[in-house]
Order: C-alpha cells, then sequence, then structure tokens
C-alpha cells in the first residue's frame, strides 16, 4: 500500500503542471455550464421556440463546450499532434468551411445560434427574405438547428435555411404584407411621368 502511495506521490509530483492546468480547465469547464448555458436556454426561451428546438440548443452547445475541453485537456497531457499535423490541419480547414460557407449544411447550426442571439426572428415576426428577384414571406412559427420556419397568410408552410436568412436581405414586419412567395418586381409602383420630372429637378 505504502508502495502504491509513493508511486502516487511521486506521479503527482513530476505532473502536478499538467494537472494543475487540467483542473483549472475542468473549473472553466463547469463554469461554462453553469453560466454560459443557461443563459443561451433563456434565450432560447425569450426567443419562444419551441421545446424541442430548446432541447437541441442546449445538447448543442454542451456538445461543443465538450470537444473543445476535450481537445484542450489532450493538449495539456502532451498528446502528441507532430504526425497528424497535416490531417489534423485539414480536418480544421473543412471544419471551419462546413460550418461558415453558405453552401455548407452545418452552416445552418452555425446560423442558428447568430440567429438566436438576434431579437428581430422572435417567434411570432413576421419577415420578407428578398432572394433576387424574388422573395418570400411568413410568421416565424419556428427555428431548428437547419431551418427557418414560416408560416404564409394562406397557412402554407416554408422551411428555408438558416444561412440563407442571415446572406439575405430581410425586412421584419413590413407594413404591407404581400402574397407568400412572389417576384419582388411585380411588386414594385411603377413611376409616373410627372414623379419623374419632380425627382430630376430635386
Amino acid at each position: 500500500m505504502n508502495d502504491v502511495m509513493s508511486r502516487f506521490t511521486d506521479w503527482a509530483t513530476f505532473y502536478m503542471s499538467n494537472l494543475i492546468v487540467t483542473v483549472l480547465v475542468l473549473i472553466i469547464f463547469m463554469g461554462v455550464n453553469r453560466l454560459l448555458l443557461p443563459q443561451i436556454e433563456k434565450l432560447a426561451t425569450s426567443s419562444k421556440l419551441s421545446e424541442e428546438a430548446r432541447k437541441k440548443t442546449y445538447h448543442t452547445a454542451r456538445l461543443i463546450t465538450g470537444v473543445i475541453t476535450i481537445a484542450v485537456l489532450l493538449l495539456v497531457w502532451g498528446v502528441d499532434f507532430s504526425g497528424l499535423i497535416v490531417l489534423s490541419t485539414s480536418i480544421i480547414a473543412l471544419t471551419g468551411v462546413a460550418l461558415f460557407a453558405s453552401w455548407s449544411l452545418l452552416s445552418n447550426i452555425t446560423s442558428y445560434f447568430v440567429l438566436l442571439f438576434q431579437n428581430s426572428y422572435t417567434k411570432g415576426n413576421f419577415i420578407r427574405i428578398i432572394d433576387g428577384d424574388n422573395y418570400m414571406e411568413g410568421y416565424i412559427a419556428d427555428i431548428n438547428l437547419f431551418t427557418t420556419r414560416l408560416i404564409t397568410k394562406d397557412d402554407e408552410e416554408i422551411a428555408y435555411p438558416n444561412n440563407l436568412v442571415l446572406t439575405r436581405p430581410v425586412i421584419i414586419n413590413p407594413k404591407q404584407h404581400w402574397q407568400g412567395i412572389g417576384k419582388s418586381t411585380d411588386k414594385q409602383m411603377p413611376v409616373q411621368p410627372e414623379q419623374a420630372r419632380e425627382a430630376q429637378k430635386d
């Protein structure tokens, strides 16, 4: 028994700095779980999202913090990534592209968290999304990890990708409601000749 304790003491003494950093990382991880995650859940609740969407938000945030914590702990304990430097760099590059490129499916998850922090995209708001010459509009029924669900005036349901909601011009609560889907050019009123002359004079 004394031999085991002696070996453990020697091991702890040798790796004292690693143990201290590990404890600090775990304290930060627990602090994030206690402080940041409840705030994210509170934002999801204030956005009036469905219970399923709130659970997905919470679990996704916990997964991200857990993966980051494990990666930091591996670095603290000297896991040798030198032989995998090319592979790890490629994975990081691909992950970055996947999370932020507009054509990527995973970028919808990144956009979901951005939309979560925007009060303009609260459930029940009426929005109009301008996509080139086309548009679509409706009430925000829910925001999922990948799509924003809109309900038109005709009770039609539109599932629109989250990343496109962020990258397209969006009008929040417009004064006039148009059709659910159409061409924005059809809604532009023609300018009368008299109005054109007055505009030129001004």
